[in-house]
């Protein structure tokens, strides 16, 4: 089943070490990642991040993430110093050190011309952001599209889309004056299911889902992300008032921040937590404890499936007087 990573909130904090030969200044912050860009251990990490003059109080800082391997993955640059608040051009590169990627922020948006290659070097496509539509919601439009085998499909935003990537899916549909029109149609061969979608100028109309056994599902949105019952303003009350801060972490004055990682099942449940950077381990217990005491979620669903869905949480423990 396919995962889907949505953060609540994602803050870093500071390492000490160096990667690869990767020179890392004295007034820079290096910060490890897992694969679903939290903040991990050395041990543990996927990519790790440099975040250049850190210590320093400037308009602009240079964001460089990179693979585990040490080979550049992007490249930007934040307003914020915890690399939070994009602004300027971002390149991403594929792991063969090909450029993957080449698009704009402004404050922290994406904001005009945009342009993607295969991993193979060959251009993917040219469009360009600009402020969303409040009436249809779209907000990318697309101008050119090649296939990896360099064949020029849509011209000036109109043409017939095809796309088949290397886990065996496929997508096809027309382009109209930049974005997607009438009927489009998708396939999965791993998971044996298929989909016909209807779009009105880029706008997503509605969608039917057809799986092995001939079931049929129709959905209205593409996705939607999990929730609590009850909401989040409740969840990140419940966890407040509820935590029980042990006695020895109490006497021993421990503060700090605790990063959990935990799952939502397509059943709502809350699954799989897994401290991600701890401060003590009876305040990590006491975390992972009243997390799971928390009720259900509304699952997440993508193309009117059920998914598992994986959140992020930073825990803050105040020190106590």
């Amino acid at each position: 089943m396919k995962k889907l990573s949505y953060f609540l909130l994602l803050l870093f904090s500071t390492l000490n070490y160096s990667q690869s030969n990767i020179s890392i200044g004295k007034k820079d912050k290096l910060v490890y990642l897992d694969s679903t860009w939290n903040e991990t251990t050395k041990k543990k990490h996927k990519f790790y991040r440099i975040i250049r003059d850190y210590y320093l109080d400037k308009d602009l800082y240079k964001i460089n993430d990179y693979y585990k391997s040490g080979v550049l993955q992007m490249e930007g640059t934040s307003s914020t110093k915890e690399g939070n608040s994009k602004d300027g051009e971002f390149i991403f590169y594929y792991e063969n050190g090909n450029k993957q990627k080449s698009t704009t922020y402004v404050s922290k948006k994406l904001l005009g011309k945009t342009t993607m290659w295969y991993e193979n070097g060959n251009i993917k496509e040219e469009g360009e952001f600009k402020d969303i539509n409040k009436e249809n919601g779209k907000n990318y439009k697309l101008n050119q599209y090649w296939d990896e085998n360099n064949n020029h499909l849509i011209v000036d935003g109109n043409g017939f889309y095809s796309f088949r990537n290397k886990m065996d899916f496929q997508e096809t549909g027309n382009y109209k004056d930049g974005f997607k029109d009438g009927i489009w149609e998708g396939k999965s061969h791993k998971e044996n299911t298929s989909y016909s979608e209807k779009y009105e100028n880029g706008k997503f109309i509605s969608g039917k889902r057809t799986f092995a056994d001939g079931t049929i599902k129709e959905y209205f949105e593409i996705e939607t992300k999990p929730y609590p019952k009850r909401g989040f303003k409740d969840f990140y009350s419940f966890i407040a008032k509820n935590f029980n801060q042990p006695k020895e972490s109490f006497k021993n004055k421990i503060s700090g921040k605790i990063y959990i990682k935990f799952v939502v099942d397509i059943d709502g449940k809350i699954v799989e937590p897994e401290i991600i950077k701890g401060i003590d381990y009876l305040l990590d217990d006491e975390a992972i404890r009243v997390l799971l005491e928390y009720g259900d979620w509304i699952p997440g669903e993508q193309r009117g499936v059920k998914v598992r869905c994986v959140f992020s949480l930073p825990i803050n423990i105040l020190p106590m007087q």
